[in-house]
């Protein structure tokens, strides 16, 4: 944040003072006529400032009659005027020879030593006057000044006092009154002051002035700005009013009135350096940096040593990127002041962004030395602490700031930004939004706020959030593109094309000048931006990484090249060992190693979230190590290099929870990205990629910063056969009667599961069904260059459970009970698992018993092909919908299945569709609510198909619908998000699902939806292919990791660079 200097005559609007600094003389009149007549003349020549002739005539007269008083107070006071302060001494003294109880030489002798510094001495004389004479008014004002400048305001206070009881009506003197009473902060008083002033002379201009001086420290800026206007109306030529007008007007950001009263105070005074320096702040303000620059210089020109007016100048050249020259303007102020405090935090800045980070929390702390109640430094200071990771540090600093400055708007923000990283979501949201209440027009609050909102998962909240940042900042990158996220996240396309277009050229911008993309690493695959820009923006955040290491000043870690043992040591880390899709796919991993071939660290990075999941990948790892409680990531690095690691884990890449510093510091000789994050880290510090040739084929290769190591089969995997063994078999329920009818027994349309459907089976009658289903293709597998049409004979074999009647399970499913009894058996409702085990529900436990999973549950037709997609809904894009309304016209009888993922989605996809031209969008594209993962995965099985998004590919989610046996059609693009799905389909043998176009996509899905032999042949080959092939045999999966890591470390010990790994 930077802090601008306040270019002014003070530290706030200057009251105009009255004539009653210098000491009013006072002088006796002569007795004779012609001694009287002289006399006049010599006062009038006195008042008009003609010391010269009334020095002269005052010399007849003293010649005259040398004991006249009237006469040497005269004299003594031309002196005085005059500086010649050693005669007007003398004159006064004379005059207390003839009359010692003279008040009035007392007071010009008084004069006399203040003038000179003796301020005891002056004062010892004010007093002596106004004792001899205690209705003395001059006396008392004269005291007042003395006072004044010796300090003891109080007293002064008192001493106008007295003068006002011997003469209410002196508004000159009340008006000096409440100067000294705004001094002292009695601000009422001062008003009153000012206020009778007023009322004794209305046309006073500076009661007027001081006046708004008053409100402006009150905080009542409108009455300010009148009673300036009042004052400059009063007085055109009142310079210190049109400045203090000025300053007011620009405080409350009125710029184009505050440039109008500089330019009049210009007119007054031109060349008036301080009111240049102002005016160049509201130029500054408006944007208009140019001239700003230029009237910098000229306040510069006027006044060289003018420290103020360089510091504000660096700023305005360095919104114009001329930074070696503002650091020049922040030296040249400092050499002129060296402890000139907004220099100093303002060239702290410049450091800052320079990555000389010691260097700026030097000049932070060299500012506070010099001003410790300075705000924007503590402020400042507070962000760089953050930088680095000291989260407590910045806290305190922020805190301070705002303790200084209860207003400070961006002290709230930026502690706002701190509390979130810390975790603590509400008190974040409480600073953005006091933020606001302090500046309804700071669009860098509107947009954290609206993170917050986006990350809580109020989207519509966020979306209003961003648009006000932008309406109030419309060059707002970082607000632009969360925008564009969030309208991605509820599918609201409006002006798709030209937002996009938009995107890439802010990223495009960004890369260029070298500045952190405003597209977060994790969303690029969203966008079209090229591979390069993908690999940049990714690469931009890793150097920030970097950036933050090197404060810690640590020495590059040493690494054996020899093994040092039998076995390999392996770290994973990661924030989401807990309740996570990452959890849910690899907690069986660390257990299923060798270990007799490696042994397995695990480093957490989040606190323990109590779950099954959590203390499995615990229990199973030979060492966990909570590195949640170690914040500092060069402890937390050193810890793992402590542990002797050798293939360090990246599991995170740029996810929430993610620690990048700690690989930044390279702990461990070899380090890996793996399973966690779809993308390349783009960090140097990162070696290798595991992944596979459906996944990141050789020819995409550039894509990537690191070597490639690729898995034999795929390198995505799923926990699901440990997770959900009740699925490995399924049994179809149906009526006695319609087992008469002709035609099929559908498998997808009321269902139940149990990893023991004995109890069941012995009290139904029970049908197994087998035949077989022939499937003829014409989407050559790969390799095979023939395009001729392939048959493929597949047994299909269908448990179904007879009931005499399913009206116990439908009355239980339209009423909500949790579960009946049919038969004897009882059953229970698949939509109530959490009810009955919440562990089960959340997949921690296998669920005990039989569960009853239904189309009527979820509103699904049951005559339909039921197409589905349960990603969430940011993965879908218009060219994708677009595909899947042509699929719904080409197949009647066809309904999309997705989730409100989030809510607020389903009236845009609706709408979307409709204009389209899908007719009844609400008929054809069903919404069910995100379920807990056991009955997510579940109700998997009731879909007929499950249809890809093309854009970012359902991961996780693509391993859970196929687990339920529920084929997936994808078309693969070219990025590694885009790919996963069709390396989860060659891993379970079905390429034929793999399309190679969009119409090919099409086609494969619309035939699935009218082909229903088809249909029934491919089901059958993915609900067989779960258990017999590699994609979800966990075992076998971990094996091939280690011969992996193996080779890695080959590689390593022989002194090998990293290289490719795709045999």
């Amino acid at each position: 944040m930077r802090s601008l200097c306040a270019l002014h005559s003070g530290e706030e609007p200057r009251p105009c003072v009255n004539g009653h600094k210098r000491s009013r003389p006072n002088n006796m009149a002569t007795t004779a006529a012609a001694f009287q007549s002289l006399a006049e003349l010599a006062h009038r020549e006195y008042q008009a400032g003609d010391y010269e002739n009334a020095e002269r005539h005052c010399m007849q007269l003293w010649r005259q009659d040398p004991s006249n008083t009237g006469v040497l107070l005269l004299l003594s006071s031309i002196h005085f005027q005059c500086r010649r302060l050693d005669k007007s001494a003398n004159f006064s003294t004379l005059a207390i020879k003839q009359n010692p109880l003279l008040a009035e030489a007392y007071s010009n002798l008084g004069n006399v030593y203040k003038e000179r510094g003796q301020l005891s001495e002056a004062l010892e004389n004010y007093r002596h006057a106004v004792r001899l004479k205690p209705d003395f008014i001059d006396g008392y004002i004269n005291l007042a000044a003395a006072l004044v400048a010796a300090g003891d305001m109080e007293q002064a206070v008192q001493a106008y006092v007295s003068a006002l009881q011997y003469n209410p009506d002196l508004y000159c003197v009340r008006s000096d009154l409440g100067n000294l009473l705004k001094a002292l902060g009695r601000l009422d008083e001062a008003k009153a002051c000012y206020l009778k002033a007023i009322e004794t002379c209305p046309t006073f201009a500076v009661a007027w002035s001081n006046l708004g001086c008053v409100f402006n420290a009150q905080g009542e800026i409108w009455l300010a700005i009148h009673h300036f206007e009042k004052a400059v109306a009063l007085d055109p030529n009142f310079l210190d009013a049109y400045i203090n007008l000025g300053n007011v007007l620009k405080e409350a950001r009125i710029f184009d009135r505050a440039v109008a009263a500089y330019l009049r105070a210009l007119n007054l005074s031109p060349n008036n350096a301080v009111v240049h320096g102002n005016l160049a702040c509201v130029y500054y303000e408006q944007g208009l940096i140019d001239l700003a620059i230029d009237t910098y210089r000229r306040a510069i020109e006027l006044q060289p040593n003018f420290p103020d007016a360089y510091c504000n100048l660096a700023n305005a050249l360095k919104e114009k990127s001329q930074v070696a020259e503002a650091e020049e303007c922040y030296q040249t102020a400092l050499r002129l002041c060296p402890t000139h405090a907004d220099s100093l935090n303002n060239l702290a800045n410049i450091k800052r962004e320079q990555g000389f980070i010691e260097e700026a929390t030097r000049l932070y702390l060299k500012a506070l030395e010099v001003f410790p109640e300075f705000a924007a430094a503590h402020s400042n200071l507070a962000s760089v602490l953050q930088q680095q990771g000291k989260l407590n540090e910045a806290l305190l600093h922020y805190r301070e700031a705002i303790r200084i400055s209860p207003t400070f708007a961006d002290a709230y923000s930026n502690m706002g930004n701190t509390l979130k990283e810390m975790g603590d979501v509400q008190g974040a949201l409480q600073c953005y939004t006091r933020a606001i209440q302090i500046n309804p027009a700071f669009a860098d609050a509107h947009s954290n706020l609206a993170s917050i909102h986006k990350d809580s998962g109020n989207i519509p909240e966020a979306i209003q959030s961003y648009r006000t940042a932008l309406k109030l900042k419309p060059d707002f990158p970082d607000a632009y593109c969360n925008l564009a996220h969030c309208l991605q996240i509820v599918c609201d396309w409006t002006d798709y094309e030209s937002r996009m277009k938009k995107l890439v050229a802010i990223v495009a911008e960004q890369l260029e000048k070298n500045r952190l993309p405003s597209v977060h690493p994790h969303h690029s695959m969203l966008y079209p931006l090229s591979h390069e820009f993908r690999k940049a923006i990714a690469s931009r955040h890793a150097n920030l990484c970097l950036e933050k290491i090197q404060v810690l000043h640590k020495p590059p870690y040493q690494h054996p090249r020899e093994l040092g043992g039998t076995r390999l040591r392996i770290g994973y880390v990661s924030s989401d060992f807990g309740n996570h899709p990452t959890s849910h796919l690899m907690q069986s991993v660390p257990g299923m190693h060798n270990k007799s071939r490696v042994e397995v660290f695990c480093y957490a990075l989040s606190p323990d979230d109590g779950t099954t999941f959590r203390s499995k990948i615990a229990t199973e790892s030979e060492h966990f190590v909570d590195l949640s409680q170690v914040p500092c990531n060069g402890k937390a690095a050193d810890k793992i290099h402590a542990d002797g690691i050798h293939i360090l884990i990246n599991m995170n890449g740029y996810t929430k929870g993610a620690r990048n510093e700690i690989f930044a510091l390279r702990p461990a000789p070899i380090q890996v990205m793996w399973l966690g994050y779809p993308g390349t880290s783009g960090a140097p510090f990162m070696d290798y990629l595991v992944t596979d040739r459906f996944t990141s084929p050789p020819q995409l290769a550039h894509q990537y910063s690191e070597r490639l190591a690729y898995m034999p089969n795929t390198f995505f995997i799923g926990d699901h056969r440990q997770m959900f063994p009740h699925l490995m078999e399924r049994a179809i329920i149906d009526v006695r009667d319609n087992m008469l009818r002709s035609g099929e027994v559908p498998d997808n349309i009321s269902i139940v599961n149990a990893t023991d459907l004995s109890p069941i089976i012995e009290k139904a009658e029970v049908k197994k069904i087998r035949e077989v289903a022939v499937a003829v293709s014409t989407n050559p597998v790969e390799k095979c260059e023939s395009s001729s049409k392939l048959i493929e004979r597949v047994e299909v074999v269908k448990t179904v459970i007879e009931l005499p009647t399913t009206t116990p399970v439908q009355t239980m499913i339209s009423t909500g009970q949790v579960q009946t009894c049919v038969n004897g058996v009882v059953m229970q409702n698949g939509l109530a698992t959490t009810q009955i085990n919440n562990k089960a529900a959340t997949g921690e436990d296998t669920p005990k018993g039989i569960l009853v999973t239904t189309r009527q549950q979820y509103g699904l037709p049951e005559d339909a092909i039921v197409y589905c997609n349960f990603n969430q809904l940011y993965k879908i894009d218009p060219s994708t919908l677009r595909m899947w309304v042509n699929i719904l016209q080409r197949v009647p009888k066809g309904v999309i299945w997705l989730l409100r993922f989030p809510a607020v989605g389903e009236t845009n996809v609706h709408a979307w569709a409709q204009a389209e031209g899908l007719a009844q969008p609400a008929s054809r594209i069903i919404f069910s609510n995100v379920a807990a993962k056991e009955e997510h995965v579940r109700r998997g099985q009731l879909a007929d198909v499950c249809l890809d998004t093309p854009l970012c590919n359902g991961h996780t989610t693509g391993m859970d619908v196929l687990w339920a046996g529920t084929p997936v059609v994808t078309w693969p693009g070219e990025t590694l998000a885009s790919r996963v799905a069709a390396s989860q389909l060659h891993c379970l043998g079905v390429p034929e699902l793999v399309a190679k176009t969009r119409r090919e996509y099409q086609d494969i899905a619309v035939r699935l939806g009218t082909d229903r032999e088809y249909l029934k042949a491919i089901r059958a080959k993915v609900w067989g292919a779960r258990t017999e092939s590699p994609l979800f045999n966990v075992r076998l999966y971990t094996s091939h990791l280690e011969d992996i890591f193996y080779k890695m470390w080959k590689r390593y010990e022989n002194n090998e660079a990293p290289d490719h790994l795709v045999d």
